[in-house]
C-alpha cells in the first residue's frame, strides 16, 4: 500500500463567519457535483502551512489570510478522475477580509473538475442538500462558530468513498 498524499484544507471564514466552499465534479460526469474546501497536495518540502496558503491562493486569488490553528485531521479514499485517492488531510481555520475570489493557478485537472466558488453562512450549509466534504461539516463549523477552535486537531472519522 503506498503512502497517502498529505493535503492540506483551508477552512476559511470571512467577516460574516461565512465559509469558502469550491464547487466540483468528475470531470467524465459533470452531473456527479459536490461541495469542498480549498487546499490540495503538499509539493516538495513545504509545510502543510505554506501548502494551504499556496493552494488557497491559487485555487481562490484569495491571499490576504490569516492562518490559524489545524482544526481537524481526516483519513479519506475516493476514486476521481480514474483513478483512487488516498489522503491525509489537515484542515487549517483561516481568516480574511477579502471576500472577492478569483482562481488564478488551477491545475489543468482542477480546470476540468470545478464550477466556481461560494460562501456559504452556517444555516445555509445546514440546509444544504448537495454532497458536502468532508460529510459532517455543516455540524463541525457550528461547533467552531458556537466554541472556537479545538485545543487540539480533532481527528474526525475516515471516509472512504
Amino acid at each position: 500500500m503506498t503512502e497517502p498524499r498529505k493535503v492540506a484544507r483551508v477552512v476559511l471564514l470571512d467577516p460574516d463567519n461565512r465559509i469558502l466552499l469550491m464547487h466540483g465534479y468528475e470531470p467524465e460526469d459533470p452531473a456527479d457535483t459536490w461541495w469542498f474546501t480549498p487546499g490540495g497536495g503538499l509539493e516538495g518540502d513545504e509545510t502543510r502551512a505554506e501548502a494551504a496558503l499556496r493552494e488557497l491562493a491559487e485555487e481562490t486569488g484569495i491571499t490576504d489570510v490569516e492562518l490559524g490553528p489545524v482544526l481537524w485531521q481526516r483519513m479519506c479514499s475516493f476514486p476521481f478522475d480514474g483513478r483512487r485517492w488516498d489522503q491525509d488531510e489537515w484542515y487549517y481555520l483561516a481568516r480574511t477580509a477579502q471576500t472577492e475570489a478569483a482562481p488564478t493557478g488551477l491545475t489543468e485537472l482542477e480546470r476540468r473538475s470545478t464550477a466556481g466558488l461560494r460562501w456559504w453562512t452556517s444555516a445555509e450549509l445546514s440546509a444544504a442538500r448537495e454532497t458536502v466534504y468532508p460529510t459532517r461539516l455543516a455540524e463541525l463549523l457550528r461547533t467552531l462558530l458556537d466554541e472556537g477552535p479545538p485545543h487540539a486537531p480533532v481527528v474526525l472519522a475516515p471516509e472512504i468513498v
